[in-house]
């Protein structure tokens, strides 16, 4: 089984940006965990973050026909990018969308979510946790379809 993890915008600033609201935790402390459990699931990731959103796209594009599944943070772009939300809906396949904090209690214009009506699930509000749930979420759901 094959997923693909995509990070978006500033997530590469974890750690030392706004801790009160992210954590102390680094991208890289994110992925180390990813990648534990990962090989624990006997589960191949592919790892990604970029700031802009043609790379974003790029990548779900690549997916097809490689990845059994997608993992995607998109953050900032979550309530702006239809075209990630295009992107997802083109290739065919199950996306979990994860956040580190609870979208909904934050600003309004934080409360809506392009790309959440294209996933399976959306996890949010638990931190670097979202990320673990995410994935433990998306190998059950893949397992149930028989993909592995």
């Amino acid at each position: 089984m094959k997923i693909l993890v995509l990070h978006g915008p500033n997530l590469n600033l974890l750690g030392k940006r706004e801790t009160d609201k992210y954590g102390v935790k680094t991208l890289d402390d994110i992925n180390n965990e990813l990648n534990r459990m990962a090989a624990e699931l006997d589960v191949e990731l592919e790892i990604f973050q970029s700031n802009s959103e043609s790379e974003l796209i790029t990548e779900i594009h690549s997916a097809l026909d490689i990845f059994d599944g997608i993992i995607i943070n998109p953050a900032a772009y979550t309530h702006t990018s239809i075209a990630i939300r295009d992107a997802i809906l083109a290739v065919n396949l199950p996306c979990v969308e994860v956040h580190l904090t609870n979208i909904y209690t934050r600003e309004n214009f934080r409360h809506h979510s392009y790309i959440a009506p294209v996933c399976i699930g959306q996890v949010s509000g638990f931190r670097e946790d979202s990320y673990t749930l995410g994935l433990l979420a998306l190998v059950d759901y893949l397992k149930k379809l028989n993909k592995v």
